[in-house]
């Protein structure tokens, strides 16, 4: 992240939160600051804590973009991330493996493989942004 943030000019900055005290601490001292944002990474605490994550952004006025597809439906502004229904589908065929006598030490490693983008335009709309055409139209859902 931080390679990918360095060529494009930005500089972030590591947060990490274990309680939602802490995490409304972080957020209103981010929201102080102009031109901020905030990037929820895939971990046990934003995905337990995704609605209350949601909830102080909105407050904030702070744009974030998650990984769990859930998050852009529950009001967060963008979500890019792993298709779970797709990774349980294939799961499915692991265990069809695994009945059928295979080792699972000798199954292969499997990575996500279908990723979608939600766009959540109403939240866009409160923030006072303007999302490209160009974006909705890579999305995989547009919340409107």
């Amino acid at each position: 992240m931080k390679a990918a943030a360095a060529s494009l000019g930005i500089a972030p900055i590591a947060a990490p939160v274990h309680d939602l005290a802490e995490l409304e601490s972080v957020m209103a001292a981010q929201a102080r600051e102009p031109d901020r944002g905030l990037i929820a990474m895939p971990d046990g605490f934003n995905t337990g804590n995704y609605q209350e994550i949601v909830t102080l952004a909105a407050r904030y006025k702070l744009p974030a973009v998650y990984s769990d597809l859930v998050t852009a439906r529950a009001g967060g502004l963008l979500a890019y991330g792993n298709d779970i229904a797709d990774n349980y589908r294939r799961a499915a065929v692991y265990v069809d493996r695994i009945l059928k006598g295979e080792k699972p030490a000798d199954l292969p490693v499997q990575f996500p493989v279908k990723f979608e983008l939600v766009i959540n335009l109403k939240t866009a709309k409160a923030l006072g942004l303007t999302v490209p055409n160009s974006m909705q139209l890579l999305a995989d859902e547009v919340i409107e």
